[in-house]
């Protein structure tokens, strides 16, 4: 299945049903009287939060939805049927923006939450409702309202707790197929992500948090390049960021601390906001170095980028130094717990 976050629809509520001008007849009743009934409201349009759906792919060629307008009242008094609603399932952490004026109209972010996007038209009036005392006969009535019509900006961005950063073939997708369920592609060159993968970490019963895996970023993303850029959207939500670094590049014309400098750099043109989350250094693939030369590069890193943070040791590939970060993770977080709610 591809991976769609960004869509854009058109959506169109119901129509109000048309009030009735009726009026009484019946055998040996001349003078019955008006009894034309009410419309029935038009069907309004919702958003709906389906845990199930991870993208937004169902709305890709379809980009039309019409909710069920209401019927015209009859005879009789007769109100007329109301319109059924429109429910349009998204992803949870899916947001919906008015195209046209740029208004964000609100987020789900929990299972079974529904978003009005699209009010239904108000019912018409029939001419029983203008029946007084002076006006016996009322041929007075209303037609029903239109429904709201909106050209709808739906994007979504990812829940989860961690998310993690790097440029390609760091061992992104190696560290949460190690640690998760998750089964992301994973190969011995770059760009094999093309698309953000969650996976969920489960310390034990009750204790568990979601980690979110995004292309790799390389420098100059913040003016386009590759493909990691579109996606740091959905780290937006992440209490905490692990930076991952390789420890061990094939090209030995690549020094990790640029590596670092460069991602760094990338991160704060995108979003400041972002640059600033608490962000944790995960030096991976150790199992091709000693122990000296692990120690040598973490000496680098704190010398030369005047690290202040947590940083890790590990290797996605053996395990090694993985359940330890996974524990210190999940303290963290139960450390910061309203940060993580927000």
């Amino acid at each position: 299945m591809k991976f769609v976050d960004e869509v854009h629809i058109q959506i169109e509520a119901g129509k109000g049903g048309d009030g009735c001008l009726s009026f009484r007849r019946e055998k040996f009743i001349p003078f019955g009287g008006p009894d034309g009934g009410d419309g029935g409201d038009g069907g309004s349009v919702y958003l709906v939060a389906e845990p199930s759906l991870n993208t937004l792919v169902d709305y890709r060629y379809k980009r039309q939805f019409k909710a069920q307008p209401g019927q015209s009242g009859s005879g009789r008094q007769r109100t007329g049927k109301s319109g059924q609603d429109l429910e349009l399932k998204v992803p949870l952490g899916s947001i919906a923006h008015d195209k046209e004026t740029g208004e964000r109209i609100g987020e789900l972010t929990d299972a079974g939450q529904r978003l009005l996007v699209a009010k239904g038209g108000f019912h018409g009036l029939g001419n029983t409702r203008y029946k007084s005392s002076t006006n016996r006969a009322p041929r007075q009535f209303t037609k029903g309202t239109p429904g709201e019509v909106r050209k709808l900006h739906i994007e979504l961005r990812l829940l989860a707790d961690v998310g993690l950063l790097g440029m390609p073939n760091a061992g992104k997708s190696s560290l949460i197929a190690k640690v998760s369920a998750a089964r992301p592609r994973v190969a011995d060159y770059p760009f094999t992500t093309l698309h953000p993968n969650l996976g969920t970490i489960r310390i034990e019963p009750g204790r568990s948090f979601v980690m979110a895996d995004i292309p790799g970023v390389i420098e100059g993303a913040a003016e386009g390049a590759g493909l990691g850029i579109q996606f740091l959207k959905h780290v937006s939500r992440t209490s905490l960021l692990l930076h991952l670094v390789d420890a061990a590049p094939l090209d030995t014309a690549i020094d990790p601390v640029e590596q670092l400098k460069s991602l760094a750099g990338e991160l704060q043109r995108f979003d400041k906001e972002l640059a600033s989350r608490p962000r944790w250094l995960v030096l991976n693939k150790i199992d091709l170095l000693s122990e000296q030369h692990v120690e040598q590069l973490r000496r680098r890193v704190v010398d030369a980028l005047h690290w202040q943070d947590e940083i890790f040791c590990i290797s996605a590939l053996s395990g090694a130094g993985c359940q330890p970060l996974m524990y210190r993770i999940m303290q963290y977080l139960e450390e910061n717990e309203d940060d993580r709610a927000a």
